[in-house]
């Protein structure tokens, strides 16, 4: 199966009602074929779940009851084995009872986040099937079968299916396959024992049988009585027909429709998507009426299950009322039109907010978005608020919203999360290059959808950039007194990225940065980088960044760092990541090289003969013990002179938020699971600190890295601490409108943080220095920061 495409994220689980285990019945059981199975027959065989334009998220078989009494399908199997293959121990096993005429569905594995959400299974398993040729076979054991060929008339096996290139079958194969099409049996209350003359193949339609019992009677209704005012459909689960608009826009597995008569609240949206799972036979323009049940499809990725639902009506019959009909203007979003809240996602629930019963589109975001899901909507001229991600996603505001950063972005706050952002997306056509700070011309018109978190305005035409001022930061040097320290993410960095990669972060550090004398590095991986081969060693790329600073201009770096257990810390597997010192050999910045250090011995504070403090190894890791740091960079500590005055400095990369709930998931607030783990991180850091000060109250001390968290997070707080050995948090020190080094999915924000020994603030100053995070094409994902300080003597102090 392929890897997941996010062109359409189709993965969840939708609820449907099984009509085939019957509760107090006595089931029987069915004895072995001895030629057509006049009891449970495979109905339908899918292999394409969740593959790039696939029907349904997962692989299925289906299986009916053609006798006349329930039978007891515990301890069967359903058997699958390739198109030429002789091992049969890819199986899902088989419970309950199926009743007569009764469907059950037997759920495989998924390859990917697309396609429509299956029924619920009456089993599942791992099965993994092809989606164009394979074998099935439906076995009253558990029991592998043992078979080459023949394997349709062997022992215990009930029914089988061979499809597409099988070198097995009854009588001649299925026809071949694909990710959108399923082997279905035509006349479901026949087997005849010929694969090639009973099945077709057809679109996959799970649990829809003409002998399943009829459905009910569909009601008619308006898009906006199914969307309702609320987060679910009050009609989820209902046919409905009679549903009538105008396609808006149109995807290559569905189209969305808008009533040309809306009601007059503007809490229900007039929009809709038709989930068609092949291209639909409308062209937008259309004015149709449709027949449809209504579901509530909860998309994969950024949480899976913790995401909202979209929407929708499934196994469609849709009507072309006639073609050429006036697409309806665009409801605008922003000045002139709705505004969007200015603060709130959510305020009113302490949880689900699909269960909570409010829901408020005038004060909070998450209800505002979900108000006008589906719509065809207009921005004029949205602000850009972060660079085009490689998922061909574009941040945009409207004018006017948000506390704006100097150079354009828009602010992540304690209280304000942003509810006026939206992520425009490439689904239905091109979203170009841009950087923060940029505009978009005109009115910006398209479908409103959601998925991987996040509501998505789904362009239906490439937006014109007008670029804005926005230019690469560069730094002040440092003067001759004083050493400048920096932080910098690297970003995975190996030799396997090549001399750009290289070249471009030298010159960064070179031009952007001014050379600076200390550099703490995140992100650096081993020799071989993704590779899992057991190496640890990073000195190839430490090297190759040394070799291309010198290429660009720059100074002689020397490095420090220790090589980590292979497999522990983290980050991408097979990478061996962890942080690393860099610093100039031509100033009079010296590192103070004492041994004994290594990946599981923490380096310790000692005392010389005039009790001035220092490392027991250096460089040496902080605390590797401590259970905070499993699966995480374990801190590096350096002891540096700088002038003849000694500096410790702390490079970090704290664990990251991966895990946590989406900022506008259906769990309101959004659970941090991410965060106690780095406040035990930030716990064990700042007791380092503590030893270190309790032995000197005005060592010189720099704390800096990759915290993932906020200026104004729990974590900063405890590295922070209290009273007069307290840490100045560096970014804390800038106006509101600068704190920001990193941009996610629009928000500008604080991850990178550098902070010092309270005797060392009077003499230094500090920049964060905006070269990545704004603009497309970065170097790193992370803005680095350095300060420029003067160690002071103790007797100074």
């Amino acid at each position: 199966m392929s890897a997941q495409n996010r062109s359409r994220r189709r993965l969840g689980a939708l609820v449907v009602t099984s009509s085939l285990v019957l509760t107090g019945v006595v089931a029987v059981a069915a004895a072995p074929a001895q030629a057509a199975s006049s009891t449970v027959v495979i109905t339908e065989v899918y292999g394409g779940g969740g593959n790039s334009g696939a029907s349904y998220t997962n692989d299925f078989v289906e299986l009916t009851n053609n006798s006349s009494a329930p039978v007891d399908l515990t301890g069967w199997s359903i058997q699958y084995a390739a198109a030429a293959g002789t091992s049969w121990a890819n199986k899902i096993t088989l419970s309950g009872s199926i009743a007569p005429g009764g469907v059950y569905v037997a759920q495989g594995a998924s390859g990917g986040a697309n396609g429509q959400p299956m029924p619920a299974p009456d089993a599942t398993g791992t099965v993994n099937m092809s989606a164009a040729s394979g074998k099935v076979a439906l076995v009253n054991s558990v029991t592998s079968l043992a078979c080459a060929t023949g394997c349709a008339t062997a022992p215990g096996v009930i029914d089988f299916v061979g499809y597409g290139a099988a070198n097995d079958f009854e009588t001649a194969a299925a026809p071949g396959l694909s990710n959108t099409t399923s082997a279905t049996r035509k006349d479901p209350a026949k087997d005849a024992d010929n694969n090639s003359s009973e099945f077709e193949s057809a679109n996959p339609s799970p649990k829809t049988l003409t002998s399943a019992p009829p459905a009910e009677d569909p009601i008619p209704a308006k898009i906006h009585e199914i969307q309702g005012a609320a987060h679910l459909s009050p009609l989820n689960g209902k046919l409905v027909r009679d549903v009538t608009g105008v396609v808006t826009a149109r995807s290559g597995n569905g189209f969305w429709f808008q009533d040309t008569a809306p009601d007059d609240d503007p809490a229900t949206s007039e929009g809709l998507f038709v989930f068609t799972s092949s291209a639909p036979n409308v062209t937008v323009g259309d004015e149709v009426s449709v027949q449809g049940t209504v579901a509530e499809f909860r998309p994969g990725g950024s949480g899976g299950s913790d995401n909202l639902t979209t929407t929708e009506l499934t196994n469609p019959a849709v009507t072309i009322i006639r073609s050429g009909a006036a697409i309806p203007a665009p409801a605008i979003v922003g000045p002139g039109g709705r505004v969007p809240p200015s603060t709130v996602i959510d305020d009113d629930s302490n949880g689900d907010v699909e269960t909570t019963g409010t829901f408020q589109p005038a004060t909070d975001g998450l209800d505002f978005w979900e108000s006008l899901e589906g719509m065809w909507l207009g921005i004029d001229k949205p602000q850009v608020t972060g660079p085009t991600s490689s998922f061909r996603e574009l941040s945009v505001v409207p004018a006017g919203s948000g506390l704006r950063t100097v150079r354009g972005g828009i602010l992540l706050q304690k209280n304000d999360s942003n509810p006026e952002r939206v992520l425009l997306d490439d689904v239905l056509a091109p979203v170009p290059d841009a950087k923060t700070g940029d505009t978009l011309a005109g009115t910006v018109t398209g479908v409103l959808d959601y998925g991987f978190g996040n509501f998505k305005f789904l362009v239906t035409q490439t937006p014109t950039v007008v670029p804005g001022p926005l230019k690469r930061e560069k730094t002040t040097p440092s003067s001759l007194l004083q050493v400048s320290v920096a932080t910098f993410n690297v970003e995975n960095l190996d030799p396997s990225d090549g001399a750009a990669k290289f070249d471009g972060l030298a010159q960064a550090v070179v031009h952007n940065l001014a050379s600076p004398d200390i550099i703490g590095l995140e992100e650096v991986q081993d020799n071989d980088g993704a590779t899992n081969s057991g190496t640890t060693a990073a000195d190839v790329t430490l090297n190759t960044l040394a070799a291309a600073i010198r290429k660009a201009g720059g100074p002689k770096y020397a490095w420090r760092q220790i090589d980590p257990v292979d497999g522990k810390e983290g980050g991408e597997p097979g990478g061996n990541i962890r942080v690393a010192f860099m610093y100039r050999t031509d100033r009079p910045v010296k590192f103070v090289d004492r041994a004994g250090g290594g990946s599981t011995v923490g380096t310790t504070i000692t005392t010389d003969r005039f009790g001035r403090p220092h490392l027991s190894s250096s460089p040496g890791r902080v605390d590797p013990a401590n259970p905070a740091w499993e699966a995480t960079r374990v801190p590096l500590a350096g002891e540096f002179t700088w002038l003849g005055q000694s500096l410790f400095v702390v490079v970090n990369h704290f664990s990251s938020k991966g895990g946590d709930d989406p900022l506008w998931g259906r769990v309101q607030p959004p659970v941090q699971s991410s965060a106690p783990k780095r406040h035990q991180q930030a716990q064990s850091v700042r007791t380092f600190v503590d030893q270190l000060l309790a032995k000197d109250r005005g060592a010189n001390v720099v704390v800096l890295g990759d915290l993932n968290d906020f200026d104004f997070s729990r974590t900063t707080d405890i590295l922070v601490g209290s009273g007069k050995t307290s840490l100045i948090d560096l970014p804390r020190t800038l106006p509101a409108k600068e704190r920001y080094s990193y941009v996610f999915e629009g928000n500008s924000q604080i991850l990178d943080q550098i902070l010092m020994s309270r005797n060392l603030q009077p003499a230094s100053s500090y920049d964060v220095v905006h070269m990545n995070a704004e603009f497309p094409d970065q170097i790193s994902d992370h803005d680095p920061q350095v300060v420029r300080l003067i160690p002071l003597p103790s007797w100074y102090r």
